[in-house]
C-alpha cells in the first residue's frame, strides 16, 4: 500500500480488559489524532510494555531485551512496525529490520513488535482501514473519577476503561495503599519489587512515585 496513506501511532497505556478475562488492553493512539486503538494481549506482555512504560530497567533482561540486544550485537535495526490486518479480532503486524545491506521484513504478534518497538523507539503504523474499524474517540466522564486519588487519569469508551500506567480495574480495593506511603516508602518498596521480580507491582509503585513528585 501507500505509506504515505497510513497511520501512524503511539502507545498510550495499558489497562484490564472488560472484553476477554485474565488480558490486559494495550491502548495504541493515533499521532496528531483523536482516535485510539485497543488492542488485547496477555499479561507477560502487559508487563514487558508496563515496564518500558514506567522506564523501570530489571536486574536481568528480559525476553524482549534480549532480542534488541541480539539484533543490536549483530548490527541490525528494527526499522519500523506495521500492524497490517485485524480479522476475527486479531491484529497482525509485521517487523522491518535492516542492517544496511538488505532489508528484512518479519511476521510477528502485535504485542511482541510493540514491546521490541518501544526499546529501539521504532514508529508504529497502521492502515486507514484499521484506524476506522478499530479505533474510538477517547472521552472522558468526570464522575468516573476517585477524588481520593488524583493519579488516576480515568477516561473511559465502548468496553475499554484506560488509567495512566498499569492499574487495577476500578471496582477492586488495593492494598496496601501505595498512596499514602512517603517518597522514601515509595522507593524502598519500588526497589524490593524489582528485586523480587515482581514487575507488575512495581509498575504500580513506580506511577504512585512518579505522581507524587510531579505534584
Amino acid at each position: 500500500m501507500n505509506t504515505d496513506s497510513r497511520i501512524r501511532l503511539s502507545v498510550l497505556g495499558i489497562s484490564y480488559s472488560q472484553i476477554q478475562s485474565g488480558a490486559y488492553a494495550l491502548i495504541l493512539a493515533q499521532v496528531d489524532g483523536p482516535y485510539r486503538i485497543p488492542v488485547v494481549i496477555g499479561a507477560a506482555e502487559a508487563q514487558s510494555i508496563a515496564l518500558r512504560l514506567e522506564s523501570i530497567v530489571p536486574p536481568r533482561p528480559m525476553t524482549h531485551d534480549l532480542f534488541v540486544s541480539f539484533a543490536h550485537a549483530f548490527g541490525v535495526k528494527l526499522k519500523e512496525v506495521f500492524i497490517y490486518k485485524f480479522e476475527d479480532g486479531i491484529f497482525s503486524s509485521e517487523l522491518t529490520f535492516t542492517d544496511g545491506d538488505r532489508t528484512v521484513v518479519i511476521d510477528s504478534r502485535t504485542s511482541d513488535a510493540i514491546a521490541i518497538a518501544m526499546r529501539t523507539h521504532a514508529p508504529i503504523y497502521t492502515t486507514p482501514e484499521i484506524l476506522d474499524e478499530t479505533g474510538f474517540l477517547m472521552e472522558t466522564h468526570g464522575d468516573d473519577t476517585d477524588d481520593t486519588d488524583d493519579s488516576e487519569e480515568t477516561q473511559q469508551s465502548g468496553n475499554v476503561r484506560r488509567m495512566s500506567g498499569f492499574d487495577l480495574p476500578a471496582d477492586v480495593e488495593t492494598e496496601p495503599r501505595y498512596e499514602n506511603y512517603t517518597m522514601e516508602e515509595l522507593e524502598r518498596t519500588l526497589q524490593r519489587l524489582i528485586d523480587n521480580e515482581n514487575y507488575e507491582e512495581a509498575a504500580r509503585v513506580a506511577e504512585i512515585l512518579r505522581n507524587k513528585k510531579n505534584d
